[in-house]
């Protein structure tokens, strides 16, 4: 089976081979999810054998629907695989497009499906070794200046959503 994205070629959505997306830069679906405890972000560093940016830091998950797979149970099934995460009622925060060099001649290029979800107490987070190295939960301010002091350490997909889109992914806890 080929690992198929929803991608725009041509003006229409087209199934498209999730690498040759990415090599050709095709403008494609996307979706990002945030899981918070309060003012701390639960990320997650990307596993080694990631076909790009392995080993950078990276938001709790993030993935491309299947193609008749709305945004939303896209974004609770990327929960349970990536993390171990069930039981969450992750929030939509809106529609974020950005175009980004992941390395190895590769391109994001993703109109991406913002969620949040707040982490009950006791969340137990099971990460899938094949896609995570490591998790930790670390205050937004926190991350933010770590993000600015580090970036080489960061995805470049969350230093864009920081960067530029903080206030509608977290909105009260950007201006805290």
């Amino acid at each position: 089976m080929t690992d198929t994205i929803p991608a725009w070629v041509d003006g229409a959505l087209t199934p498209v081979d999730k690498l040759e997306a990415h090599r050709l830069g095709l403008r494609h679906k996307a979706v990002s999810v945030f899981v918070l405890r309060g003012s701390e972000v639960l990320v997650q560093r990307r596993a080694e054998g990631k076909y790009h940016t392995p080993g950078l830091w990276a938001n709790t998950c993030c993935t491309h629907p299947g193609w008749d797979e709305s945004a939303a149970d896209c974004a609770i099934r990327r929960l349970r695989e990536e993390l171990g995460i069930s039981g969450l009622a992750p929030v939509h925060r809106g529609r974020v497009e950005y175009r980004a060099d992941v390395g190895g001649g590769l391109i994001e290029h993703e109109v991406v499906e913002i969620f949040v979800a707040e982490a009950p107490a006791g969340l137990e987070v099971r990460p899938d070794p094949s896609e995570v190295s490591e998790t930790r939960w670390i205050d937004l301010h926190d991350l933010a200046a770590d993000v600015r002091r580090r970036p080489e350490c960061y995805t470049p997909w969350l230093r864009i959503y920081l960067e530029r889109h903080g206030e509608s992914i977290f909105g009260d806890l950007v201006r805290a």
